[in-house]
């Protein structure tokens, strides 16, 4: 903790799930996209040990299911 009792936020890659493509990335210090999570960040050198998943997926699959509805 800091001084004022306000806690630095940590760096954590946020991973995007897609419906038809690989999944990305996202550093959150920085918003450099990786292919995979690695242990330091290539964009800003951070090191970061936690995954955030990103549930956007759902919505390209509503929007996939919309497309080809019967």
């Amino acid at each position: 903790m800091s001084l004022f009792g306000k806690r630095k936020k940590e760096p954590v890659w946020l991973q995007k799930t897609h419906y038809l493509r690989a999944d990305e990335f996202i550093c959150s210090a920085c918003g450099c996209n990786a292919k995979k999570p690695y242990k330091v960040c290539p964009g800003c050198n951070a090191r970061i040990s936690k995954v955030k998943f990103d549930p956007s997926w759902v919505d390209e699959a509503e929007f996939a299911e919309m497309m080809f509805d019967d």
